[in-house]
């Protein structure tokens, strides 16, 4: 089973267009950006709609409010709220390497509740010796929450995170993760 993904240069788009939406979640405000075809950005939780959308911005230059990502905040309310939400949306990782996207499709696959280590993500992405590689691939993740980084631990402790380790920590909790003891060793997800 695989993710959805979208290669904008394989389907002959110059340049997409990007609308946005704001959400006000349980962890602060969130703001998604997307193309008509598909989701290219969100925002770690901020303090305010002002400070999402100067976030989304930055990472993705997005133009204007767009009604088409509103169940995509949605979503992201109701997983905030604890709810084990699925983020189906095609996403757009065409600004990233082979690699970077392998990765990124392959951590979509990492279900809620449950962790996997850089060193398993390597593995399954065909990159055995990997690890830094994948880490660095996962934190250029343009999705946070929505292609879930948080759940990616290092073998020896919780690793970094983009939006800091306390997020990340919360994020865990919020999933039912305690410790580090639910690290997954399985088999690759396909």
């Amino acid at each position: 089973m695989g993710t959805p993904t979208l290669d904008a240069a394989a389907k002959g788009m110059a340049a997409l267009t990007l609308g946005y939406s704001l959400a006000r979640t349980a962890f602060g405000w969130v703001a998604v950006a997307g193309s008509e075809q598909a989701l290219a950005a969100s925002t770690f939780p901020q303090e305010s709609a002002e400070a999402a959308l100067a976030a989304l911005r930055a990472q993705a230059g997005a133009a204007a409010e767009s009604a088409q990502w509103r169940e995509t905040c949605d979503r992201l309310q109701a997983y905030f709220d604890g709810a084990p939400i699925n983020f189906p949306e095609l996403v757009e990782l065409s600004r990233f390497t082979e690699f970077q996207r392998r990765v990124l499709s392959e951590l979509r696959l990492v279900p809620y509740g449950e962790t996997r280590t850089y060193g398993w993500l390597a593995r399954t992405c065909g990159c055995p010796r990997g690890p830094r590689a994948v880490g660095q691939a996962v934190g250029r993740n343009p999705l946070p929450v929505i292609i879930p980084c948080h759940r990616v631990l290092a073998a020896g402790g919780y690793g970094g995170f983009g939006g800091g380790l306390d997020l990340k920590l919360r994020l865990l909790r919020l999933e039912g993760i305690t410790s580090r003891t639910r690290v997954s060793r399985r088999r690759p997800l396909r």
